[in-house]
């Protein structure tokens, strides 16, 4: 099989939930839970859950990762339905972009409808930061010869509560892979789930994201918190002075 399908998930029993996310190619699940162990069945297609007592979505991720054989990789949360027929999806979309690395495509459902793809477009240092990590797809050898993993410090349960999508596009950019983004749907999320980490923003969010832009962009992240405080002074409630000082002084 060419596509497979890398979940993260936690504290399932079972693998009745694949039924529901229309699994329809092979796929590796990563369960973070209260035990470790390794079940694996070959049915329709090749089914692989890693359990594992652990806690940190991009190592989660990176159990997956580390483990894929496929050309290409989906990367998945478990509150999602993907689209009949998205293994030829994809494959499409690699095939019409030659020379692409990662491709985005759009999903259904509420969060995503502020950067829903109209059109195909590279993907560059001005716009990586606008997509969540379920709408990501990779050319699985470019992602393993170019060592590129999810960052262990960044994302839900860990220390610094999200941005660990942000970090792995960034460091796609950084080893100069080409990604494109698509307009084509691969998939719903759930709007009813609840985040494990997004708790408003308040003074942990805007301190994660000050550290998340000191990690990309160094000597630069002081001139980008500045521009996140004043296109967001809405979001953070029209405190920008306050946001802005809370982005400045993070420290690392």
């Amino acid at each position: 099989m060419s596509v497979e399908v890398l979940l993260a998930t936690m504290n399932q029993e079972d693998m009745l939930f694949l039924k529901k996310m229309n699994i329809q190619s092979d796929i590796i699940i990563g369960n973070q839970c209260n035990r470790n162990e390794v079940t694996i069945l070959h049915e329709k297609f090749h089914i692989q859950m890693y359990s594992f007592k652990e806690k940190g979505v991009g190592l989660n991720r990176n159990n997956s990762l580390m483990r894929a054989k496929a050309d290409y990789c989906l990367i998945a949360d478990d509150d999602m339905t993907y689209v009949d027929g998205y293994v030829d999806l994809v494959e499409r979309a690699f095939k019409m972009h030659s020379d692409a690395d990662v491709i985005i495509f759009n999903v259904y459902g509420e969060q995503q409808r502020k950067c829903t793809n109209t059109k195909s477009y590279r993907v560059n240092t001005l716009n990586f930061m606008r997509f969540g990590a379920v709408r990501i797809a990779v050319k699985r050898k470019s992602i393993h010869l170019n060592g590129i993993f999810f960052n262990l410090t960044f994302g839900g349960g860990t220390e610094h509560s999200n941005g660990e999508d942000t970090l792995f596009l960034w460091e796609c950019l950084r080893h100069k892979l080409k990604i494109y983004a698509v307009p084509e749907y691969i998939a719903t999320l759930n709007e009813n789930s609840v985040s494990t980490w997004f708790r408003g923003y308040n003074d942990k969010y805007l301190k994660d994201k000050g550290i998340l832009y000191k990690v990309m962009f160094r000597k630069m992240s002081r001139i980008i918190c500045l521009i996140d405080a004043i296109k967001y002074r809405k979001r953070y409630d029209r405190k920008i002075l306050d946001s802005l000082t809370k982005l400045w002084d993070t420290e690392i």
